[in-house]
């Protein structure tokens, strides 16, 4: 478990004091994946470097595991350092060095035998299935090998802790998609947890079960990626969920429909059991009212299915008001819906 307590981070620039963290309390459960998302300047990058004391703290305590990080001498925190492993979005990796020189640095730092280090090496590359490229050079492999290579230089001295920092972001999207599905294979088979910080929710959607929002320094909602997605509070949060499940009706949608009367649309949220359930077809043939499907998605997060409906309900006011009764007995979330110029 990592646990932030009253962090906050200061520099100084230029004689003026810049407050990178407020006050941060936070909890990352043992085994999760935890995404750390937020606009640029948000402070998540620098949040994710606290855990290791790659940045210390003006204020504050980092636990890990019931040990105060920011209470170690020099040996004691490179020690627990080599329990940490990190990602970057540049790959870091040296150009003069081979594939297999770049993931046997952790080890040698460490000052693991050279046995060992090649036994943990081919371990390594088989799991990243990279075999073919271990004398490679870095300009010899594409961005998705690159990240390998880093992941599994990460790996190399077993961590509890895997630290990835914008890990996806210069990868094109079926590259993306590779790296975080091998990112949750680590989580699920190793048991490590991870802590992603991103600026895209969809990585938050494909991969994370835990997720906190920040912005200007401070957490403004956390919760279970589940509970975010499905429920969220803050309008940031709001506007990064709308890039994956859609909150705003389109105008030139409304334009197109006979009747254009907001009040009568309603956008319909289907969470779990009620996604897989024929509500909209029980509605239509036990009330008398009039349904118009305007737009429609689903997606599924941490094994959940989260769906969402703009839907146009016309009829008897008193029969509309029954429909929607009928509608949440069912476990549908039922609200008068916005319109916007969104897509």
């Amino acid at each position: 478990m990592i646990q932030f307590k009253n962090i906050s981070k200061h520099y100084q620039l230029k004689g003026q004091t810049l407050q990178a963290l407020d006050n941060i309390n936070l909890t990352i459960p043992e085994g999760s994946i935890f995404g750390l998302i937020g606009y640029s300047g948000a402070g998540k990058s620098t949040l994710i470097r606290l855990i290791n004391l790659l940045e210390r703290p003006t204020r504050g305590q980092i636990i890990i595991n019931q040990k105060d990080f920011t209470a170690l001498d020099a040996r004691s925190l490179r020690q627990e350092r080599a329990n940490i492993g990190m990602i970057f979005q540049h790959f870091n990796l040296l150009q003069t060095k081979t594939v297999a020189q770049n993931i046997e640095i952790p080890m040698q730092l460490l000052g693991v035998s050279k046995e060992k280090r090649e036994q943990r090496l081919e371990e390594l590359l088989d799991f990243i299935d990279l075999k073919h490229k271990k004398n490679a050079y870095p300009d010899e492999l594409s961005g998705g090998q690159k990240q390998r290579v880093g992941i599994a230089r990460a790996l190399a001295n077993h961590p509890k802790i895997l630290l990835c920092d914008e890990a996806t972001s210069a990868l094109d999207p079926q590259t993306t998609k590779s790296v975080l599905e091998l990112l949750k294979k680590i989580n699920k088979e190793q048991n490590i947890t991870i802590v992603m910080v991103t600026h895209e929710m969809d990585v938050i959607e494909s991969v994370c079960d835990h997720v906190a929002v920040m912005e200007a320094g401070q957490v403004i909602e956390q919760g279970s990626t589940v509970d975010i997605f499905s429920h969220p509070q803050h309008p940031t949060t709001q506007n990064f969920i709308q890039t994956v499940l859609q909150h705003h009706l389109p105008v030139n949608i409304l334009n197109q429909l006979e009747h254009q009367n907001h009040h009568s649309i309603y956008r319909l949220q289907f969470l779990g059991k009620s996604a897989q359930q024929t509500v909209i077809q029980t509605l239509i043939k036990q009330y008398d009212v009039s349904l118009n499907i305007l737009f429609a998605n689903m997606t599924e997060i941490d094994g959940t299915v989260i769906g969402q409906m703009f839907i146009q309900l016309l009829g008897e006011e008193n029969t509309i008001k029954h429909a929607i009764v009928y509608l949440e007995e069912q476990g549908v979330s039922v609200a008068q819906a916005a319109v916007g110029e969104q897509a």
